[in-house]
């Protein structure tokens, strides 16, 4: 085809044989190619691009212009169109005034190098139209997950963060599948090599991929977001990460703690916000003598002055049982908007306000108490023997052991009776004075 092109276009010029002619001819081809690629060609391209532009805001579909010139930096698509379309028609007036000329040969090897390059060109320019449309796509999807994250609540901000993810993931290797067949590479082999390399990856990585897993059905189910104050496997702390593969929750304490997602969704999680409100249970104890209605009703007034405190559901003042020391009564009130911070202060104020009334009403908060008494069958002591007193030293024996233990008893005795060493069993003591008190 370009061979025949270019033998009409050497026939033509045949003519063509002096001087003045062939400046003529080469005048009229630059005034036309710049009237073509400088007037012609821009109004054309730039009508047309107007009339897409209304078309597709019409549609509702004009992000995607804006994505496109977004991306590649100029007003998409007429600069580039027209600068291509001048490169085209430079390249063809270039070509046909080396015909006129008489550089037939020199025309011919542009032309052949043209053919040569031209499909290399075609599927550059396609690869990098695939790579252009993904980056668009991408784009374009990211601003409506966007816009209906925040006129929906059925897919939170995290969601929309991984589902965009795994979205662009997916464009892009579509992509790139079909880039590589523009140039030929051969797909089955890539796929079967690739099937390989993730059963390699899913053996040595298996734990990895379950918490990806455990990742995505946390995502899904959405049993906490970012923000809530959960208790997961016995640690209890706010949400601050969640991520495909892990969880990150900041605890009361400072403290950074990071859960792998397979155990978090294997452990029994505890979400204290998500419903909006949460009981909170004290115990008070009031002395067994005291009047337990009125230190209900007292309770009740508590609870019911304290302005932390819902007033739906009611809060409730419940016996629950016998101490060992008082009878416990358990106050059992909501809040709003649960935190860790509100927990606390709304205790504090109930503990003080109870405190304070009970007080107020003579109602003792009793504390442990323990009474120790013998029995009446009990082994009473033996009565002591009484004898005259002597402060004579005992008579010397033999340093043993047992003799030491005994002297050392007598003089514990002879400054008090009571002084009787316990471990001592009471019976007379060889060498001691007469009069010595012992005890069983």
């Amino acid at each position: 085809m370009w061979s025949d092109w270019l033998g009409t276009a050497q026939e033509a010029f045949e003519s063509v044989v002096t001087t003045e002619a062939r400046l003529a001819v080469s005048a009229a081809l630059l005034v036309g190619g710049a009237v073509v690629a400088g007037l012609l060609l821009p109004r054309i391209i730039l009508r047309a691009v107007t009339v897409a532009q209304r078309g597709l805001a019409d549609a509702e579909d004009g992000t995607i212009v804006a994505a496109v010139s977004g991306t590649v930096g100029i007003s998409f698509p007429s600069r580039l169109a027209i600068r291509t379309g001048q490169a085209l028609v430079a390249t063809t007036v270039a070509t046909l005034l080396l015909l006129v000329w008489g550089y037939v040969s020199l025309a011919g090897r542009i032309v052949s190098a043209g053919i040569t390059v031209l499909p290399v060109i075609g599927r550059a320019t396609l690869t990098a139209g695939l790579l252009l449309a993904g980056v668009v796509g991408t784009r374009v999807l990211h601003g409506r997950l966007k816009s209906h994250t925040e006129s929906s609540n059925a897919v939170n901000q995290h969601q929309q963060g991984v589902i965009y993810r795994v979205l662009q993931v997916t464009i892009f290797s579509a992509v790139g599948l079909a880039a590589l067949s523009l140039w030929g590479v051969n797909l089955g082999g890539l796929l079967v090599g690739a099937g390989f390399l993730g059963i390699v990856i899913g053996m040595a990585a298996r734990q990895t991929l379950g918490a990806v897993i455990a990742g995505f059905v946390l995502m899904f189910s959405r049993p906490f977001k970012i923000g809530d104050w959960v208790v997961v496997d016995g640690e209890e702390g706010i949400v601050t990460d969640i991520t495909i593969i892990n969880t990150r929750l900041r605890s009361f304490d400072g403290e950074e703690i990071v859960m792998p997602n397979d155990a978090v969704s294997d452990s029994t999680v505890t979400n204290r916000t998500k419903r909006g409100q949460l009981r909170i249970r004290t115990e008070v104890g009031i002395d067994y003598d005291a009047d337990i209605d009125r230190a209900e009703e007292l309770a009740q007034e508590v609870m019911e002055s304290v302005d932390a405190i819902a007033m739906a559901p009611k809060p409730q003042v419940v016996p629950t049982g016998f101490g060992d020391s008082a009878v416990i009564l358990e106050l059992r009130y909501w809040i709003r908007s649960p935190s860790a911070r509100k927990r606390w202060l709304t205790t504090r104020a109930v503990v003080r306000a109870v405190k304070s009334r009970y007080d107020e009403a003579g109602i003792t908060i009793p504390f442990p108490q323990r009474e120790v008494s013998s029995r009446a069958d009990g082994v009473q002591p033996h009565p002591a023997t009484e004898a005259p007193a002597s402060t004579d030293p005992p008579a010397e024996a033999p340093d043993t052991s047992q003799d030491w233990i005994r002297r050392a008893s007598w003089r514990m005795s002879s400054l008090s009776p009571r002084m009787t060493p316990p471990w001592y069993g009471g019976e007379p003591i060889p060498g001691c004075p007469r009069g010595i008190v012992t005890l069983q």
